[in-house]
């Protein structure tokens, strides 16, 4: 039975997906134990966005493979999907971008869902009142709506130190007014990283740390260093993926060098427009 004293959390995961790895997958079950273990969440669907080739990261295949490499490996579960909407996109879209985009989505079906009954339009407009009256809060989410979460790795998060990487208004908006589930890797602190941080600092109350006791460094790099020596990935991979890398001969010693002399989306368009501002 549905507890209505929890709130509806959906958790979304951007990044490469390059390949998509067991640990990737992983994440998203350690997020919502932490998550519904408060007894404040009731975790209700998990989204996989990879990203679009215009991102230029070294060594990044075809959004076309990542995608269905994705799909295969999320086939059994019955709540985590993937979400094409990002790699197709012709330009690099940025994460609170895409975020933004599958909230409107959310809100969009939540609408819908109420207009099927009209039992249910008082309940349509209170929706509507507080997610207009929620512009002047912190979040700027309507409390009746699900919530979208981003989910990274600890990596993602320490990511947001980098000089032009992330636009600082993207992290507030990200961090302030979704929130962020992160999971810790080995050797890594994000409470540190966050009391360092100002910014992080700020919206701390919407970060939540989740604790991966059975440590497992598995990584893309290591899975693509693998593949193109000629080392077995199993058991690393779902198994599907396993076999569809090997189907379509991907990620060689050729393939690693993609992007090898492009500068990274976000460094091209951050770089250039602090130029443009200080000229």
């Amino acid at each position: 039975m549905e507890n209505p004293t929890t709130s509806k959390v959906v958790l979304l995961a951007c990044g490469s997906f390059n390949p998509i790895t067991n640990m990737h997958l992983r994440m998203f079950e350690l997020a919502r134990d932490h998550l519904e273990d408060t007894g404040h969440y009731s975790v209700i669907k998990g989204i996989i966005s990879p990203v679009g080739d215009a991102y230029k990261k070294k060594g990044l295949i075809e959004a076309s493979h990542r995608v269905e490499m994705a799909r295969l490996a999320t086939e059994s579960s019955e709540w985590i999907t993937v979400d094409s909407w990002e790699s197709q996109q012709s330009d690099w879209v940025e994460t609170s971008k895409v975020i933004r985009h599958h909230y409107e989505e959310l809100l969009a079906r939540e609408h819908n869902r109420d207009d099927v009954d009209t039992v249910k339009y008082t309940k349509k407009r209170r929706i509507e009142e507080n997610y207009i009256a929620s512009s002047l809060s912190p979040l700027s989410l309507c409390s009746d709506g699900p919530q979208l979460m981003l989910l990274c790795g600890a990596d993602v998060l320490e990511s947001f130190g980098i000089p032009n990487l992330w636009k600082q208004e993207d992290i507030a908006e990200i961090v302030g007014r979704y929130g962020l589930v992160c999971v810790t890797r080995s050797g890594g602190d994000p409470h540190k990283f966050i009391n360092q941080s100002d910014d992080l600092w700020k919206y701390r109350k919407n970060i939540h740390v989740v604790h991966e006791w059975v440590t497992n460094d598995i990584s893309a790099t290591h899975v693509r260093r693998a593949l193109r020596r000629g080392r077995s990935v199993r058991y690393l991979l779902p198994e599907s993926v396993v076999r569809y890398v090997q189907e379509h001969s991907l990620y060689s010693a050729e393939s690693e060098q993609k992007n090898a002399d492009v500068v990274l989306a976000p460094f091209q368009k951050y770089s250039d427009a602090s130029t443009k501002t200080e000229s």
